[in-house]
């Protein structure tokens, strides 16, 4: 004989009142609301002006070397030519 034994403990939740979630909501969109306003306020740049030339200097620059990099640049113009995709002047033929 299978008797099934019901555990008769109930566990009681017990929720917050609504009052107190839509203060939450209000709290919390507010605070959202001047994290928002907040970020845009003093945005200073970090660079000062007098720093700014030794971000200029060629050894900043992406490419290690300037006359292997203008050599694909202008390969690239050569190649694009036709289609114009960097705005060069020549029909692709290498005589611009």
């Amino acid at each position: 004989m299978n008797v099934e034994t019901r555990d008769t403990t109930h566990e009681t939740r017990t929720y917050p009142s609504p009052r107190i979630l839509r203060l939450a909501f209000r709290v919390s969109l507010l605070a959202l609301a001047a994290t928002t306003l907040t970020a845009c306020g003093g945005i200073e740049p970090w660079v000062k002006p007098y720093e700014r030339a030794a971000l200029a200097d060629p050894i900043m620059a992406a490419s290690r070397d300037a006359v292997a990099g203008d050599y694909m640049h202008h390969v690239y113009e050569v190649r694009e030519g036709a289609r114009g995709a960097s705005g060069s002047a020549g029909g692709g033929c290498g005589c611009n």
